[in-house]
């Protein structure tokens, strides 16, 4: 019975680590959403994304914390998290997506590509389809990747007050910057 618990931890542990190997892995990507209006033009940055990419299949999963993202103006900032995505109610943005026909073996070492990247954003608790180009440097030991997309805030839910309307541009551009590398303990 003992050595059979033994074969079992053992196989997964070996299955984990495997599992890492085909893994890369970040905590410091990027997000930054830009909208610009006749108005004013409001920007916001978060530097704590989590990212995850699996190097054999081409899945890729994104998160991060609203309270996480930071505006040039203090009341920006305290507008966003409390009366546009409620943080406290939503407290992250995630994104999980793969790269469509993707095939490792086509990748070479120190090049940059362009592939179409397809998932499921959820903002505010609601989810919707995303569809993008991501650009992707395939170095030794690291993968550097960015896109670009838009977003509606009415497409997640968000209400813009009246009085603030004209402020928020209909469509916000949103880029992502990744630099997934091998799983460090």
């Amino acid at each position: 019975m003992k050595t059979n618990r033994a074969i079992l931890f053992i196989s997964l542990l070996a299955t984990t680590t495997l599992q890492a190997q085909n893994r890369l892995f970040t905590r410091t990507g990027t997000l930054q959403f830009y909208s610009e209006t006749p108005v004013e033009n409001i920007e916001a940055v978060n530097h704590q994304a989590s990212s995850v990419f699996d190097i054999e299949t081409g899945e890729i999963a994104v998160s991060a914390q609203m309270k996480g993202f930071e505006f040039e103006k203090a009341l920006m900032q305290e507008h966003f998290n409390e009366n546009y995505v409620e943080s406290e109610k939503f407290p992250a943005t995630t994104f999980k997506g793969k790269l469509k026909n993707y095939d490792k073996s086509s990748f070479k070492t120190n090049q940059e590509y362009k592939i179409e990247i397809e998932g499921d954003l959820t903002l505010h608790g609601e989810t919707k389809k995303i569809n993008s180009i991501a650009t992707i440097f395939w170095g030794e030991k690291n993968i550097k990747a960015n896109s670009s997309f838009n977003v509606s805030p009415n497409d997640f839910n968000i209400k813009i007050p009246k009085a603030v309307i004209n402020n928020i541009a209909e469509s916000i551009l949103v880029n992502v910057d990744l630099n997934l590398e091998p799983y460090q303990k």
